[in-house]
């Protein structure tokens, strides 16, 4: 914020076009997954530029991503800038949740007196909104027509410019190979910081427990590489299925997650010879358990992606889960069946 605005329905907040080095900071921080539900800013009217009772009035989430993504892309221009509160989620994923929403909108018009500061009955809303909002009951409740605006807040100056008119483009929702790298660390560093760290306690315990008690030397030995293992797992789950995500047969993120963690272990058992000399037991636990982890961590990528919806979703978590509870089961067992041998009890 850089000052205020008075207005005849009081004082309004004034923000800049300009991104200043906390602002990019802040959003590598959130790419990251570093305290990203808490990137956001307060919901409630904001002015951009010198707006008046004439300038447009444009809807975001308060998710900060979002609203310094609308605010860069109207440089020296004059706007009222209405935020919604979606408990810090972006537009997309907070018109699915329902606080991007009908409710929310006729809320935050109300009490921010909307109608006193402006003196047409014009609002736009992101068309990746448009799932959460209900045009006629916003209409029939407070007066305001909703417009729905591009699909990137990078063509919302010309869509102002034109007359509210957006072109074929402008409606086309894209997901280029960047965009989905883009998306990647916020899949991988979860994984890592919350799960891999456990899984390599357990690896090293395993492989490291014997008869007579831990020995660090077989932790270490048995224990690397299948760290190594597991991190290629997560790589084929989290960054190589997204980034080959057109490419992988199959409309089914489980299934392309599986395809790529089988590929990626059968390579690096192959290059690395990890189960030299071979185990029966052992490839069957890798060639097991590692693509399933991949697949369930490319399942997550659901959330990030227009490739599917809600209702597809909801399908493969249904035929999924279970698979992914056998699977584990079966994992435990072989390693189970690996132990022992190597005790010689069976």
């Amino acid at each position: 914020m850089i000052g205020s605005v008075d207005t005849v329905a009081g004082i309004v907040p004034l923000v800049s076009f300009l991104l200043t080095r906390a602002d990019h900071l802040g959003t590598l921080k959130a790419r990251y997954g570093i305290d990203r539900m808490s990137y956001r800013v307060d919901p409630g009217l904001y002015a951009l530029g010198n707006p008046n009772e004439n300038s447009s009035v444009l809807v975001s989430a308060n998710y900060k991503m979002s609203f310094d993504a609308l605010r860069e892309a109207l440089p020296g221009r004059d706007a009222w800038l209405l935020v919604l509160d979606t408990k810090g989620v972006n537009v997309w994923c907070a018109a699915g949740k329902g606080t991007f929403g009908t409710a929310e909108l006729i809320r935050r018009i109300s009490t921010t007196n909307l109608g006193k500061v402006v003196d047409h009955k014009k609002i736009i809303v992101p068309q990746l909104g448009a799932p959460g909002i209900s045009a006629h009951e916003v209409k029939k409740a407070t007066g305001f027509r909703v417009c729905y605006g591009p699909v990137r807040a990078e063509d919302i100056g010309t869509y102002i410019t034109s007359g509210y008119r957006a072109t074929r483009e402008m409606r086309r929702v894209t997901f280029p190979w960047i965009d989905r790298l883009i998306l990647t660390p916020m899949e991988i560093n979860p994984v890592m910081k919350k799960y891999y760290p456990w899984y390599a306690l357990v690896m090293f315990v395993f492989f490291g427990l014997q008869q007579g008690g831990i020995s660090f030397k077989d932790a270490s030995a048995g224990g690397l590489p299948f760290l190594l293992l597991g991190l290629m797992s997560v790589l084929a789950g989290a960054l190589f299925t997204p980034l080959l995500l057109p490419f992988i047969p199959f409309r089914s993120f489980a299934i392309k997650g599986w395809i790529t963690g089988m590929l990626s272990i059968y390579v690096s058992i192959k290059i690395t010879g990890i189960t030299s000399p071979p185990n029966t037991a052992l490839l069957a636990f890798a060639y097991l358990f590692f693509p399933l982890a991949s697949s369930y961590i490319a399942l997550q990528f659901t959330g990030s992606t227009t490739f599917t919806g809600m209702s597809g979703v909801k399908k493969e978590l249904k035929i999924s889960i279970p698979l992914y509870i056998f699977g584990g089961a079966v994992s435990l067992i072989l390693l189970l069946v690996y132990k022992l041998g190597a005790w010689r009890v069976i």
